[in-house]
């Protein structure tokens, strides 16, 4: 089935079970705004492409239950997608042939729709997503950072736990990693010693960053030029993400200098969307942990969680196209 409205339609490209995407998929079917749903881990399976590159960018995107002009698109909602995978019953190089295929035309062709909006462009999250210029971006910018260390020297980590503590331990990255049985284990922030630091730093890079002495944590979710302030209060432990039923969360004010430094934060990096965390100390600063650059926010409670959905779906229905709420 095709996009018969005669409007064009908003692309969201995410998993299935994405819970996020399904909220403001929700809200823009409440406004009778087309949306067609992709995974790329379903190509080519369920999706077929066909795109005629020269002047400018012409063809289809064709899914199971829907079909898209490629140039047609209002926006682009990129959360949550699925790696690229390959045809069954394919040797290992062949398969790893074809999903990088699949990556850099298939992907190449998503990030690359005339004229649509993207909340976010995959390659402004790409280039987002590295801690060491997240946090360099954002001292520049204006944000307070907390001091931090990145290194594979384990004495040069243990100075600077001496000096600078007390001192947490932070991966990098949250990447997936498997324990006993297959089951998902999570890297949490956690404070260190000095003498609990060991030799294995030198396997990798490790991130040691100053604990701030927090009262209360802070979610900043921006969308656009609307920003949700979120207080976090409850957490019996340093990283809040361990006990969500403990929480408490309250609606806040952004200060004025904090939601400047965010705005040149987000321009630098191209950004629309973009979710920050904060450590709010006993003198009232906000000090910038990370900005996720396509970061969670179905998990707060009602009526939260609703504003930032209406705040995606106005990005996604408004800004790709001429349109005001006024005169829509």
């Amino acid at each position: 089935m095709g996009v018969e409205s005669g409007e064009a339609p908003v692309l969201v490209v995410s998993r299935a079970d994405d819970v996020t995407a399904d909220l403001v998929i929700e809200e823009l079917n409440e406004r009778a705004v087309p949306v067609v749903r992709l995974n790329p881990a379903d190509f080519p399976g369920t999706v077929t492409v066909d795109a005629l590159l020269g002047r400018g960018l012409h063809g289809s995107l064709r899914t199971s239950t829907r079909t898209v002009e490629l140039g047609g698109v209002r926006s682009v909602y990129w959360r949550r997608p699925g790696v690229y995978a390959a045809p069954e019953g394919l040797s290992e190089q062949d398969g790893d042939w074809c999903r990088g295929q699949a990556q850099y035309g298939l992907g190449g062709i998503l990030g690359a729709l005339p004229g649509a909006h993207y909340v976010n462009h995959p390659w402004r999250n790409r280039d987002a997503e590295y801690k060491p210029a997240q946090l360099v971006t954002a001292a520049r910018c204006g944000l307070d950072v907390p001091p931090t260390l990145m290194t594979n020297d384990a004495e040069h980590a243990r100075e600077f736990a001496t000096q600078c503590g007390p001192v947490v331990y932070k991966p990098v990255r949250n990447t997936d990693y498997l324990g006993g049985g297959g089951r998902a284990l999570t890297v949490w922030v956690d404070e260190v010693e000095p003498a609990d630091i060991t030799p294995g730093v030198a396997r990798t890079v490790h991130l040691f960053q100053h604990r701030v002495d927090k009262v209360a944590d802070v979610r900043l979710t921006v969308v656009g030029e609307k920003a949700f302030a979120v207080r976090v209060d409850g957490a019996p432990r340093l990283d809040w993400r361990r006990d969500y039923d403990a929480l408490s969360y309250t609606l806040i004010e952004t200060p004025p200098r904090v939601a400047k430094a965010v705005r040149s934060y987000l321009d630098a990096f191209g950004l629309v969307f973009a979710a920050f965390d904060f450590g709010l100390d006993r003198t009232g600063l906000w000090w910038m942990y990370e900005c996720n650059p396509n970061g969670q926010w179905a998990w707060f409670p009602d009526p939260l969680t609703r504003q930032i959905a209406v705040a995606l779906a106005d990005q996604l229905q408004y800004q790709g196209t001429s349109l005001t709420r006024e005169s829509a």
